[in-house]
C-alpha cells in the first residue's frame, strides 16, 4: 500500500508537502534545514518518505553517526562501558542509524490529516522497514529512535516491539503551562522556601541587561565561545552545533526565532535560543559563562525571563527542554517520560543489550522521584 522513499536532503522535497504532515510545528522544515546545512561532524541525514499513489502521506525525519555507547548509559552504567571500551574499543562506537534527530525535541512521524489509525500503523511500519533497510545499506549494526515521541508512544510501541527493539528510558520533556499573569502570580505557586530562594535569586537581576534579538550577529562569535563552554561541561552530548546552524536557524524561521542576550556591563555573558509559534516558547539552547553567570544566577534569571516574556505576548505553554529537571521540578514543570529504542542487527549482541539495558541505565522519572 505505501511505498517507501530515503531522501539525503530535504530540499528534495517542497516545504509544503512536508509541513502537511506535521502541523506546522515548530522543528519543521525550516528547523531540520538549518540542521541539515548547519555541517554538524560526523553526521548523515535522511528522510524517510511513505507515498502512497505518488503522493507523500507521512514522514520521518533521520540520521547516521559513530556512536560512543557509553554516553548513553549513567553512573555505574557509564563506568562500566568505559571498562568494556578499554578492551573492546570498536565494539562502543558502532555505527549508528537512527530516526528523529540529534537536535530536536522528540521523534515524531507526520502523517496526512486524511490517514486513518490503521493506515498510520501500516505508514509507520513501512517507514521503519525502509529506514532498516537504508541502516543495511549505511553498515549500520546499531538502529534506534531518539527520544519517541510521548504523544505517538502506543503507536511507537506497537511498531517497534514487533521488530525486536528495546524500549529504555530516555530524558523527559518539561514544560510549564502559563496560567498566571506576572511573576507574583507564578511565584505564588511555588513552595514557601522555593519562592524565597527564588526571590533571593532576582536580586541579581539590577546588574543584568537582557537584550532580544533576531539572529546574534556580531554576538555570533561570543555567543559560539559561550555555548563551547557549556558543551564542554555537559555529562553527556550527542551532537555539537556550529555557527552556521544559529545563523540559519534565525534565517529560515524569522518571525519565529530570538535569541535572549544577557549582559553585565557591555560583557555577553549568556544567550537562549528561543523558539515561538504563537503558543509555546520552546527553550533550545542556553549557554553561559561558567564562572560570571553562575555569580549573576543567570540560569535562574533566563527563567523568569521566559516567563514574562510568555506571560506579556500571551503564550500558553513553556517548554523547558531535557536538562536540569529537579530545578525544572521545583520551579513547578510538570514532566513528560519519554522512550528511547534501539536494536542490534546481530541477535546474539542484540539479545545481550536487551538485558543489560535495564541494569545499567538510570530512570530520570524514578530517580527524581525518590
Amino acid at each position: 500500500m505505501f511505498e517507501v522513499e530515503v531522501l539525503r536532503s530535504l530540499s528534495h522535497t517542497p516545504r509544503q508537502a512536508w509541513d502537511r504532515l506535521f502541523g506546522g510545528a515548530l522543528e519543521g522544515y525550516d528547523y531540520l534545514r538549518a540542521i541539515e546545512t548547519a555541517r554538524l561532524a560526523g553526521f548523515e541525514w535522511r528522510y524517510m518518505l511513505a507515498r502512497r499513489g505518488g503522493e507523500i502521506v507521512a514522514a520521518v525525519p533521520a540520521f547516521i553517526t559513530d556512536y560512543r555507547l557509553e554516553t548513553t548509559f549513567d553512573g555505574a552504567g557509564r563506568k562500566a562501558a568505559e571498562q568494556v571500551r578499554r578492551v573492546l574499543p570498536g565494539l562502543m562506537t558502532p555505527r549508528l542509524a537512527c530516526l528523529g534527530s540529534p537536535c530536536a525535541e522528540t521523534a515524531t512521524i507526520g502523517f496526512a490529516p486524511e490517514l486513518t489509525a490503521d493506515e498510520r500503523l501500516e505508514a509507520a511500519k513501512a517507514l521503519v522497514s525502509g529506514f532498516e533497510a537504508e541502516a543495511g545499506r549505511a553498515d549500520c549494526p546499531l538502529m534506534g529512535v531518539k527520544d519517541a515521541d510521548p504523544a505517538q508512544a502506543a503507536l511507537w510501541g506497537q511498531v517497534l516491539n514487533g521488530a525486536r527493539y528495546a524500549e529504555v528510558p530516555g530524558q523527559p520533556l518539561a514544560d510549564l503551562p502559563i496560567d498566571f499573569a506576572d511573576i507574583d502570580g507564578y511565584l505564588a505557586k511555588l513552595s514557601a522556601a522555593s519562592r524565597k530562594d527564588m526571590r533571593r535569586k532576582l536580586r541579581a537581576r539590577q546588574d543584568v541587561r537582557v537584550e532580544i534579538v533576531e539572529d546574534l550577529g556580531v554576538w555570533l562569535e561570543p555567543a559560539m565561545a559561550l555555548y563551547r563552554q557549556t558543551l564542554a561541561r555537559a555529562e553527556a552530548r550527542l551532537e555539537e552545533l556550529t555557527a552556521a546552524f544559529f545563523d540559519g536557524v534565525a534565517k529560515r524561521m524569522p518571525g519565529r526565532v530570538m535569541f535572549a542576550l544577557y549582559f553585565v556591563g557591555e560583557e555577553l555573558l549568556a544567550f537562549n535560543l528561543l523558539l515561538t509559534d504563537g503558543e509555546t516558547l520552546l527553550d533550545k539552547f542556553f549557554g553561559m559563562d561558567a564562572v560570571k553567570g553562575r555569580v549573576h544566577n543567570l540560569y535562574f534569571l533566563s527563567w523568569f525571563f521566559n516567563l514574562e516574556l510568555c506571560a506579556a505576548r500571551g503564550f500558553k505553554l513553556y517548554h523547558s527542554g531535557q536538562a536540569n529537571l529537579a530545578d525544572k521540578v521545583r520551579l513547578g514543570s510538570r514532566l513528560t517520560p519519554a522512550s528511547m529504542w534501539f536494536r542490534h542487527r546481530n541477535g546474539l549482541l542484540n539479545r545481550a543489550l536487551r538485558a543489560l539495558a535495564p541494569l545499567l541505565l538510570d530512570d530520570p522519572m524514578a530517580e527524581l522521584a525518590a
